[in-house]
């Protein structure tokens, strides 16, 4: 299947979440907030949230790498050290239901954002798209994303789109000053023609969409 074009170095982002027991996710957020400086020593953390609406019990976060062999090496090194395994992981497995990664690029017009203030809230938005890649549906898409961007009323952070996991997947993080801003803006955006237009045409190529509204940590680089 045509996958489009990427961009020219070998940079990735992984993307992890895990579902935590119900019962265990104060716990589990209290071991991060203490000992997650220890994983964060090997590779470059770019956002870790828990979920708040549109999925409970959930975290995200999100690593960036510089190639392959960057994670095989971050992977091994996380292995061998015993503060990690030790501190951290040996007492938070047994708190976690299940863990999915993913490894994506940003699309090729995108750069990865930063809110422009700290606080806020974040909204990661998954569409499933039909198969065919960005070959297919790249252009619509584009103009589906900045069509709300020209709204004005939210931040795009950045577009992820998977090359494991399930393909045809892109994740859209969204920052928002708070749910109220949010919910404003989309309503406006819902009787503007130009967004209407947008995806309109862009909805052709959809299979499903989900939206989760996320809560940084206060570990996460993106606040």
């Amino acid at each position: 299947l045509a996958t489009g074009p990427r961009q020219n170095n070998g940079i990735f982002y992984e993307i992890r979440t895990y579902d935590i027991k119900p019962a265990k996710m104060k716990e589990f957020l209290e071991m991060v907030s203490k000992y997650f400086h220890f994983r964060t020593a090997h590779s470059e953390l770019v956002g870790f949230w828990y979920s708040e609406l549109g999925a409970m019990n959930k975290v995200l976060h999100i690593w960036k790498y510089d190639n392959f062999a960057h994670r095989t090496a971050v992977r091994q090194a996380l292995a061998n050290d015993k503060d990690w395994q030790g501190k951290f992981i040996s007492a938070a497995l047994p708190l976690v239901e299940k863990q999915h990664n993913e490894v994506a690029y940003l699309v090729p017009w995108c750069q990865l954002g930063k809110p422009s203030k700290e606080g806020g809230v974040y909204e990661w938005v998954t569409f499933q798209m039909k198969p065919g890649g960005p070959a297919l549906w790249g252009e619509a898409f584009r103009a589906a994303i900045n069509a709300h961007i020209n709204t004005g009323y939210t931040k795009l952070i950045g577009v992820f789109h998977t090359e494991y996991g399930l393909l045809n997947t892109v994740h859209v993080l969204w920052w928002n000053e708070s749910p109220d801003q949010r919910a404003a803006g989309r309503h406006s955006a819902h009787e503007d023609a130009r967004v209407v237009a947008a995806v309109r045409d862009s909805v052709r190529f959809l299979e499903s969409q989900k939206n989760v509204l996320l809560i940084p940590l206060q570990c996460s680089p993106l606040k």
